[in-house]
């Protein structure tokens, strides 16, 4: 049976509902404008007239965009980051936080304390340049995959998912019938954690994708760039950066550089998009259960 509504539940709606509306509008319509402004005469943009609606449309931009080896290097690269850096963040982070939830792991709250320690004291910025140069992966690819290899924060949630999802009498059951740890984790653990696993996906393949303060320190090389390099020096037109040098400074071409700038972000953007629907469904029930207890 249905309750009817009173009047202080109405209003309560309708304040509800109309800061929804608003929030919603002020999140989605700079994604809405930058879509537009990337297909839109670039006159339009500089006087001021593009409001709502594209007007006026045009495919400089991508063109100039996707005709650029240096923006399929970048997104080459990026790729490369993300897929490698997110498959072994994830399986450290899984590893470890399956370890530290055992009761039966000798030492377990030592090993959880040196990690917890990691989050309050951490050696700075010259300390890990110079330990990444003394390992000899400084200008190579995997300075952007090893030195944040796994996230504490994230060891404590997959923890917890664990500590809350994988009863202790499951593993007795598992141990009776002749199961060894190995085969555990991976024919019932894992498969129970997949909601968790997929969280861990999204928030390290984010970090990745977005990276780009680590490569500014640590590559050299230009062919190494990720692809949030290449759009920072756009934003920025920084001097001798490749893609500025392809301008010639005329104001045709400074139109066409606003269209790029316009048309990256778009196109930086779209793999997370992308990403995000197919672990939708996993995303809210990891994060809640993984946050439960610590």
């Amino acid at each position: 049976m249905k309750l009817a509504k009173n009047r202080t539940d109405i209003t309560f709606d309708v304040i509800n509902y109309s800061l929804i509306v608003i929030l919603l509008l002020l999140v989605i319509y700079p994604l809405y404008f930058v879509i537009t402004a990337s297909v839109t005469n670039p006159d339009l943009i500089y006087s001021g007239r593009l409001l709502f609606l594209p007007q006026q449309v045009t495919w400089d931009g991508y063109k100039r965009l996707f005709s650029d080896a240096v923006i399929w290097i970048g997104f080459k690269n990026s790729l490369w980051y993300t897929v490698t850096g997110t498959t072994l963040n994830v399986v450290l982070t899984v590893m470890a936080g399956y370890a530290l939830s055992r009761s039966d792991l000798v030492g377990r709250n030592a090993f959880m304390f040196l990690l917890v320690f990691t989050m309050f004291f951490g050696g700075g910025l010259i300390p890990t340049y110079l330990l990444v140069k003394d390992l000899g992966i400084l200008n190579t690819t995997w300075a952007m995959i090893l030195p944040n290899a796994v996230s504490v924060f994230n060891v404590i949630i997959v923890r917890t998912f664990f500590q809350s999802n994988v009863p202790a009498e499951v593993l007795e059951s598992a141990m009776i019938d002749g199961c060894s740890n190995v085969k555990f984790f991976v024919k019932i653990a894992i498969p129970l954690a997949m909601p968790i696993v997929a969280v861990m996906v999204l928030f390290y393949a984010v970090g990745h994708w977005n990276s780009y303060f680590q490569a500014l320190i640590y590559l050299k090389s230009n062919g190494m760039q990720p692809l949030q390099i290449i759009l920072r020096n756009i934003l920025i037109m920084n001097e001798g950066s490749d893609l500025q040098n392809l301008l010639d400074g005329s104001q045709e071409q400074q139109k066409k550089l606003e269209l790029m700038k316009y048309a990256i972000i778009i196109v930086s953007s779209l793999p997370m998009l992308i990403l995000y629907p197919f672990l939708q469904r996993y995303f809210v029930k990891g994060a809640l259960v993984g946050s439960l207890k610590g």
